[in-house]
């Protein structure tokens, strides 16, 4: 897949996002890059042999104060290459976008991994 187009796919997915939800996010950056680094991967806790969909790097909402002084934008990065091998056909690439870009939006808003799993039980089967 071409990189623009993975772009569109992840754009398609921030706007997806609940706009009650993207009126909040300042001063976050959403990148995409091919692969994840060794950085990332270690900052992520990722066991050998397996990969990041993506990653959220910043202080959470629920961490931060109106004290703060500035600060440099949180990222959430979106990894392509893992995206690409995992999907099955451009459709499931375009869903696993999505749940990335929701799954790293919630950790911006303060949620950690359990309870951000435990949401995307919900999300996926609600009652």
């Amino acid at each position: 897949m071409q990189t623009a187009e993975f772009d569109r796919l992840v754009e398609a997915a921030y706007a997806r996002i609940p706009q009650r939800f993207r009126r909040r996010m300042k001063n976050v950056a959403l990148i995409v890059e091919p692969e994840p680094t060794g950085a990332q991967l270690a900052r992520g806790r990722v066991p050998k042999g397996s990969t990041l969909l993506g990653l959220y790097e910043g202080r959470p909402l629920t961490q931060r104060s109106v004290f703060d002084s500035f600060a440099m934008p949180d990222r959430i990065t979106i990894f392509q290459g893992p995206h690409e091998r995992l999907a099955t056909s451009v459709e499931h690439c375009a869903k696993l976008v999505e749940d990335t870009v929701w799954h790293e939006v919630a950790h911006y808003f303060g949620m950690n991994e359990l309870q951000v799993r435990a949401a995307e039980r919900k999300r996926r089967y609600p009652l």
